[in-house]
């Protein structure tokens, strides 16, 4: 029985099916809403790296692929329209990280005319854009086609959404970052920040890049 159910879970995520998010635990309207969305591979945004107080985690097909960024960014809105019907006045606080930080950042480009009290966290986002460094992989013209939208492409466009970006010498949100391949293959680079969302603010914005806060 267990086999089968492998077997289904691996049919229906190839087909971008049966990834739901991890169910919520009972709604709590005090605080922040906290939602985290996970790199490559972190189907359920569930992965070791994450810490802190998170309210729930988006679970979507996280493969590089913009069709399944676009379901990552579809999951992690249905999400936070629930809570902001359960809970009106409650600030949510979107996490996201690698390709998570693309969904997030996608999902605020599209959606900030029509949602407020939100702030967004980007960890290592591919869609970066240049100033200072380079811009993120997402825009490098041999990956941007293959990924597809809305994952190719880079922008800087939050609109009135405090938004905090981080990056630090690492290839993925600063395609031309010293330690290059061997530092996101060995040495650790891309997984150099701190995932304790409760160190990140609910007003939070600007970026840090190479240790250095830019307003």
């Amino acid at each position: 029985m267990k086999k089968i159910s492998i077997l289904l879970t691996g049919i229906l995520a190839s087909a971008g099916l049966g990834l739901l998010s991890p169910p919520a635990q009972a709604a709590s309207c005090d605080g922040t809403y906290t939602i985290v969305v996970g790199g490559t591979g972190d189907n359920d945004s569930n992965a070791p790296y994450w810490q802190g107080t998170i309210s729930q985690r988006v679970g979507y097909p996280a493969q590089p692929i913009g069709y399944n960024a676009r379901q990552g960014v579809n999951e992690l809105n249905r999400l936070i329209r629930d809570q902001r019907t359960a809970c009106g006045g409650q600030h949510v606080k979107a996490v996201g990280f690698s390709l998570g930080a693309a969904v997030v950042h996608t999902w605020v480009t599209e959606n900030w005319q029509t949602i407020d009290n939100v702030n967004a966290v980007l960890i290592a986002d591919p869609k970066r854009a240049p100033g200072p460094g380079n811009a993120g992989a997402a825009g490098h013209p041999l990956i941007a086609p293959i990924a597809g939208a809305p994952l190719a492409g880079v922008d800087n466009f939050f609109g009135n959404i405090p938004t905090l970006t981080l990056c630090t010498d690492d290839i993925i949100c600063d395609i031309n970052a010293a330690s290059g391949l061997p530092g996101y293959l060995w040495q650790g680079k891309h997984g150099n920040y701190n995932f304790n969302v409760d160190v990140y603010s609910d007003d939070a914005a600007g970026q840090w890049y190479n240790g250095v806060y830019y307003p």
